[in-house]
């Protein structure tokens, strides 16, 4: 791409009331330095934007060169926030500053609103052409800049608002109203999972032509670099043994929770969906809006978490494999949230009243001994830790988990920043007060996830809601597919952590019950009430109990690659997901027993579930 067509999506010089103005987004900086794009709340806040993660030392600048149509004085705005203001007010994390050509703007940045707010910088003088920007951490501790704002006139602060900011954003960079046309698919997969990999290459192996769109610029959601979640579950078992080759082929040979990052092979992910003739893969791009045609999604729109360009992408089949459920909720598909009270689908193991609890999310991290001593700073707004309250270990992995009182949707933000702000605030009291901290003298806090994983959110209600009694009493129904054997394994907040941190829970403890393989029913993996939307992933119709076991992601994986076979069959039929199941079953049942992925491949089982499953047992049909 041209250096000039960079700046065009950068930044969009207007004269608005008169007065010249430029808007630039930060994730469209061309050198981001060590800032990071975090697009995980856009949907929320209205842009992806750059962060700095630098787990208390200050990461090297984000820098960018901007042109401005005359020379003169312009005044500044900042939009960004203090991310730790919902927990103290004794300091701001996130400090940093801007710089124009290279002075710094007098005020320091992410010190004031809690909440996501345009912060004025002062007035500037620049010159007409290009002049540089960048922005310069000052902690290493998440600061965060979404855009930033220069005009003539000191009273056209942008909207604060995130629905009428969009409409100011659009303006401002010039931005067309209708996306581009990304062409016309079989099938559009929406979340690079494994789920949706699955999904993208079991497609395209049986001849379907296969748009696969994802919001981070590697795949393998929970189980990438960025997360670092094992692959849970077995593969390759009754009634459609060769289920989970695919999901073989693709996955890690090593196995555990907040390992280093190779151990999780994002390039093997990477290069089997490129090696795919029938995938057009979209990396970086985040659907946030579709149009439909009845009770049919006609077109995705996605937007690119860079430099703003949107696409349209059209099918006759959409996958939503995101695990939010986003597609499904923006069609208005049917969903549920939640815990499902006892009396609902008479569980044993739900709640006697319903209610909005869900499993958390994960911020996992880990430290590694250095050679000489490791310093961190004694930071003034962390969280009131003791010697009592401490976690005094060296890693977190699957129990640190956040946001199990709060929306996994609407307070996702908040709810991984608190995962960060116990990292932090834990490994500051271990290195500097505690009565053991000359065990941690040379621990070097080594890795800190910012993308969140996370469990639970919506649920797409299919033809059919799997139940725990499904399960539990082996009812194996005329539709069924790849087969769970995770136990149910649902997250509570741990007691002990609740004494110290009570509704602010950090960690988790996790119930289990074994249960032996059992086939989930194609009809949890097609919305009801959205015609053309198959799912797969943590987002399938299932009761909260039920989806303790099927979330592990050998066996979303499994759903992905039943789902690929299902469109495929809806093709060869012209038929709709529910006509699969009405008229095609057959069909469908044909292609599992034969699988999509590559059967002379050694098993990888590793990291399975810890003598949990009823060894043994299989599937009573």
């Amino acid at each position: 791409m041209k250096k000039s067509l960079l700046i065009f999506f950068l930044a969009i010089v207007g004269y608005f009331s008169g007065k010249a103005q430029v808007f630039v987004e930060a994730e469209s900086f061309t050198g981001k330095g060590g800032w990071v794009v975090d697009q995980q709340f856009m949907d929320l806040m209205g842009s992806p934007f750059l962060m700095a993660h630098g787990l208390s030392t200050p990461v090297t600048d984000a820098v960018t060169t901007v042109n401005f149509p005359k020379s003169g004085t312009f005044h500044v705005f900042v939009r960004t926030r203090n991310w730790a203001g919902y927990w103290t007010d004794k300091d701001a994390p996130g400090k940093f500053q801007v710089m124009v050509n290279g002075k710094a703007l007098l005020p320091v940045f992410g010190t004031q609103n809690t909440e996501w707010a345009w912060q004025y910088g002062g007035a500037v003088k620049v010159k007409k052409g290009e002049n540089s920007l960048a922005l310069h951490d000052l902690t290493g501790f998440n600061g965060r800049c979404d855009a930033i704002y220069f005009t003539e006139d000191a009273k056209s602060k942008p909207e604060d608002d995130p629905s009428r900011l969009a409409a100011f954003r659009k303006k401002a960079l010039g931005l067309p109203q209708t996306p581009a046309d990304a062409g016309k698919y079989d099938l559009v997969v929406v979340g690079g999972g494994v789920a949706g990999v699955c999904a993208a290459i079991s497609a395209s192996r049986l001849g379907l032509k296969v748009a696969l769109i994802h919001d981070r610029p590697v795949l393998g959601g929970n189980n990438s670099s960025e997360v670092r979640v094992h692959l849970g579950g077995r593969i390759n078992l009754q009634p459609y043994p060769a289920l989970g080759n695919l999901v073989n082929e693709i996955g890690p040979e090593k196995g555990g929770n907040a390992q280093p990052g190779s151990y999780y092979e994002d390039q093997k992910k990477f290069d089997a969906v490129k090696g795919e003739k029938n995938i057009t893969l979209f990396v970086n791009y985040r659907a946030f809006a579709l149009n439909k045609s009845g009770n049919k999604i006609a077109s995705v729109v996605a937007v690119n978490t860079e430099n703003a360009r949107e696409l349209s992408f059209s099918a006759p089949l959409f996958a939503d494999c995101t695990g939010d459920g986003t597609i499904g909720a923006l069609a208005g598909a049917d969903f549920m949230m939640g815990r499902e009270s006892k009396s609902e689908f008479n569980e044993a193991t739900a709640p006697a009243e319903k209610d909005k609890m869900t499993m958390g999310a994960s911020v996992q991290w880990y430290s590694e001994e250095a050679a000489q001593p490791a310093k961190f700073p004694d930071i003034a707004w962390a969280l009131p830790f003791n010697e009592n309250s401490a976690q005094k270990v060296k890693m977190g992995e699957w129990t640190w988990e956040t946001g199990m009182h709060y929306d996994q949707i609407k307070d996702f933000e908040r709810i991984r920043d608190y995962g960060l702000l116990v990292v932090f605030s834990n490994w500051s009291f271990l290195k500097n007060h505690s009565s053991v901290s000359n065990q941690y003298t040379n621990s070097d806090l080594k890795w800190v996830a910012y993308i969140a994983g996370k469990r639970e959110s919506r649920r797409l209600v299919g033809d059919y809601i799997l139940r725990e009694q499904d399960m539990t009493d082996k009812v194996i129904y005329p539709d069924a597919t790849a087969s769970t054997s995770w136990t149910i394994d649902l997250h509570y907040p741990d007691p002990k952590n609740t004494q110290h941190f009570p509704g602010n829970e950090f960690l988790s403890i996790a119930k289990h019950k074994p249960i032996y393989p059992y086939p989930i029913p194609y009809r949890c993996l097609y919305s009801r009430n959205i015609e053309n939307l198959f799912m797969a992933g943590r987002n399938i119709s299932v009761t909260h109990v039920a989806l303790g076991t099927v979330r592990v992601m050998r066996t979303t994986g499994m759903m992905g690659e039943v789902v690929g076979m299902a469109a495929s069959v809806c093709k060869n039929n012209q038929v709709l997901p529910r006509g699969v199941y009405e008229k095609h079953l057959d069909e469908l049942k044909v292609l599992m027993e034969k699988g999509t992925g590559k059967s002379d491949l050694p098993a990888i089982q590793n990291y399975n579930l810890g003598g949990t499953l009823l060894e043994g047992a299989k599937a009573d049909h």
